[in-house]
């Protein structure tokens, strides 16, 4: 992450697990979308949408089980095709390659540069875990912002719980995807979500003061 200035930055290398189909048209610039399978270092999986221009690669080399490595930023957008309004993230890749089958890379990092926009939720699982959960804003270009679930955990989690909605807060994580259930009348819809997984915290205004400002904790589920 080092050396990329950017306010929001993902480098993620995985195998696509579904196809490329169309999504979008701008100026003529044609935008696809496709999934790709992040393993983790344990047994699991993140599986994650990905959306990238006609003019950065040859659409026809995105095939199921091809091994791509991608430099984008993780963008949020609205989906009014339901009867409600819902917040909808992918990884926007700016620079993509194949990569070779004996490549092994495990990739997965993000870098955030934003401000909380929500207040912070904090909670405990029936085991005693400590999460937080917060909604990170990151500008964008010509006005626009990215809105970013994060979810923290432990020592990171207190420490968020405590934030006030305005700070700048910068974020180094992993982006994952996790299903859960939601009830809609009497029927059981499994969804996915998409968030960051918080592994790092620094908060720029206090940085300089207070060496709690920055907070490490690796959390691998």
């Amino acid at each position: 992450m080092d050396g990329l200035p950017e306010n929001n930055t993902v480098l993620i290398a995985g195998k696509i697990v579904e196809g490329c189909v169309f999504s979008h048209e701008v100026y003529g610039e044609g935008f696809y979308t496709f999934q790709i399978s992040s393993e983790r270092l344990s047994d699991k999986a993140d599986i994650l949408p990905v959306t990238v221009s006609e003019r950065l690669i040859d659409m026809e080399l995105l095939q199921v089980g091809a091994k791509v490595d991608i430099i984008g930023q993780l963008r949020s957008y609205n989906n009014y095709n339901s009867k409600k309004n819902r917040l909808v993230l992918t990884i926007f890749a700016r620079e993509i390659r194949l990569m070779e089958e004996e490549e092994g890379k495990n990739e997965n990092q993000i870098f955030l540069n934003g401000y909380i926009c929500k207040p912070p939720i904090y909670r405990k699982t029936p085991f005693g875990r400590e999460i937080s959960d917060i909604l990170v804003a990151v500008n964008r270009a010509y006005n626009k912002s990215d809105y970013i679930p994060c979810i923290a955990w432990g020592r990171n989690a207190r420490y968020m719980a405590n934030l006030q909605v305005g700070s700048n807060i910068r974020v180094w994580g992993r982006v994952q995807s996790r299903t859960y259930q939601k009830r809609i009348g009497e029927e059981i819809e499994e969804r996915v979500a998409y968030e960051v997984s918080v592994s790092k915290i620094e908060l720029p205004d206090r940085v300089e003061h207070e060496t709690e400002g920055q907070i490490t904790e690796t959390e691998e589920a």
